[in-house]
């Protein structure tokens, strides 16, 4: 499901123009990313926990060279399904 398909099944769902849809998803996309920005979790009860985890700096192999190479620590998003999500699937 792309973002497109996305908004047409929400805007289905609750009754909504497409417009409308798209900017409650937008909106709600946004409040998510600037949450995890600020080192916050997201936890929506029954779909589950966005976070933000530390990724250490690691080793690994340039495969076009076969060269040795550093790659630099970083931010990651996690998501770890809810009990509810898990059962559905």
């Amino acid at each position: 499901m792309n973002k497109v398909e996305l908004v047409a099944a929400i805007a289905a769902e609750a009754g909504l123009t497409k417009a409308a849809a798209q900017k409650a998803l937008e909106a709600g996309v946004n409040a998510v990313a600037e949450a995890l920005k600020k080192g916050e979790s997201v936890q929506l009860i029954g779909f589950g926990t966005f976070a933000v985890a530390e990724r250490a700096e690691r080793n690994g192999v340039n495969p076009a060279t076969g060269k040795a190479i550093k790659i630099a620590a970083k931010k990651v998003v996690k998501f770890k399904a809810g009990k509810a999500l898990a059962e559905a699937l």
